[in-house]
Formats: structure tokens, sequence, C-alpha cells
């Protein structure tokens, strides 16, 4: 907020506001739409699989993101009412907290599609044995792994924010873990086409075949929208430490809200991703949505 204020006496931009009304009805969506996903796998058992239980990690990320920026709304309008201080005590615990669930979200949500994009690797080029390599007891240590680094991550670095050592490692390992899954999908496409050509001879392959594949295609979209999403806002991170007091960075940083409302957008778009990929949690939202009728 300081550093949106004071960047604006240094450049031309003007600051870029969302109405609080588009802000609050994008969150409300986007916590409502990752919450029948997770609705929708613990009720179909079907969807108790290593790949759904990735699925509802990266749900409950994309529901932390908007639950965060929904905070930090209400938290700028009573501050503006007069109802809160900027430089309090009790104010300054409040802001780290919400700067702890902007880290458990962003982090939970990297390594979420970490663990998707590892788990349709397996998928694809270890088909025979992946039932014994994915158990869903491995499924849940992993994603218990997970959260208790995010979480662990997530406080150190909010209480320690203003440090650059801090800092530093925090943005870099969202370029890094994007370039490592990026490699996996070259690898993971680049093998594909050989490895269908020797499981061309087993029953159902083509089938079989054509899922794995639909699959990675889904992990690639879901790529792309979190990469839309998140990049914008860690960019803006990244200028508003390094390089608040250049007219260029301020420039950038006046559309803070919009980038903000991106991520909101980002919980959003990946539930829409989910019930139009999935056959199955298609089917499960319809007899969710019959027997509520």
């Amino acid at each position: 907020e300081n550093i949106s204020d004071f960047s604006l006496n240094i450049t031309d931009c003007t600051q870029v506001v969302v109405p609080e009304e588009v802000f609050f009805t994008v969150a409300a969506a986007g916590i409502l739409e990752n919450l029948l996903i997770l609705i929708a796998v613990v009720r179909n058992k079907n969807l108790h699989l290593p790949m759904y239980f990735f699925i509802c990690s990266l749900a409950i990320s994309d529901m932390l993101g908007s639950l965060y920026k929904t905070l930090e709304n209400i938290f700028i309008i009573l501050c503006k009412m007069g109802y809160l201080t900027r430089h309090g005590d009790f104010e300054k615990k409040l802001d780290d907290a919400m700067d702890s669930l902007f880290i458990l979200s962003l982090l939970g949500s990297i390594f979420s599609l970490l663990a998707i994009a590892a788990d349709r690797y397996i998928t694809i080029f270890y088909a025979l044995r992946y039932h014994n390599i994915m158990t869903l007891r491995r499924a849940l240590v992993i994603l218990a792994i997970i959260w208790a680094f995010c979480a662990g991550s997530s406080i150190a670095i909010a209480l320690f924010s203003y440090e650059a050592a801090t800092v530093i490692p925090f943005t870099i390992l969202f370029p890094l873990m994007m370039c490592f899954i990026l490699c996996l999908y070259v690898h993971m496409f680049l093998l594909a086409r050989s490895h269908a050509k020797k499981i061309a001879s087993l029953p159902s392959s083509t089938a079989h075949h054509r899922t794995n594949t639909k699959g990675a295609i889904t992990l690639t979209i879901f790529l792309g929208v979190f990469l839309c999403c998140w990049a914008p806002f860690v960019l803006h991170i990244l200028l508003a430490r390094f390089c608040p007091h250049n007219p260029y960075c301020a420039c950038y940083m006046s559309i803070f809200h919009v980038n903000g409302t991106l991520i909101m957008c980002n919980a959003i778009i990946n539930p829409m991703i989910f019930a139009f990929r999935s056959p199955e949690l298609r089917s499960t939202f319809k007899k969710m949505f019959y027997c509520s009728r």
C-alpha cells in the first residue's frame, strides 16, 4: 500500500482499481467452484484415486488464494473506514497472517501442479505398474509432505519478508518449478509416440493411450492458466522489492488490483477445466444437482 501510494508521485500512470463488487463476486465464485470439486471427490468413491486427490490439493490452493484476496480487500476497506490503522501491532500481525496465506496458496498450487505432472508422467510411461507405484497411501503421504513444507515455508517467509535473503529464494522458486514442469512436459510428449508403439499390441491400449494423452493435455492447460494468472503478481512482488522507485516499475505496479483479480480468476478457471475434461466429474456434478433438486 505504501509503495503504491509512493508510485503515484513518480509516474504518470493512473492506478487501476477493480470495483469491490467485481472483486468479491469473483472471489466467491472461485471458492464455491473449488468447494464443489472437493464435495464431488468426497462423495464419489470412484474418484478416490491419487490423481483426483492431487486435483483436490490444487483446488484447496485456489480456495486459499481467493480467500486471501478477499480478506486483504476487507482489511483495506476497514482501514479506509477508520476501524483499523495501517501501522498498529494487531494490524501488523494480521498482515503477516494474510501474507502467509498468500504464500501458502502459491506454494500449494506450484507443488500440486508438480504432483499432478508427476502422476501423469507415471501414468503414461509406467502404465502397467502405475497402481503399484502410485498407491493411495503414497499419494496421501506426498500430499502431507507438500502441505507441511508449504505451511512451514509460508510462515517463515511471512515473518522475514523484509529480508532480501527471504524474498529472492521465494521468487526464484516460481520460475524454477515452472521450468522443471515444462521440461517434464517436453520429455513426456517426446517419448509419448515411441511408448505408444510399444503398447500398441496390448488390449485396449489405444483407448488407454488416448486417455493418458488427454490427461497430459489437461495438465498443459492447467500450467498455461496458472502462469497467466500468477506470473503478473509474482513480477509485481519482484518489482516492489527491487525497484520501487523506478517510474517504469511503478507504472507496472499501478495495476496491482488487476493482478490480484487474475489470481482469483485462476480459481474460477481450474474447476471449469476439471468439469469439461473429466467425464467422471461431469457425471458426479449431474448426480449432485439432480439429488439437490
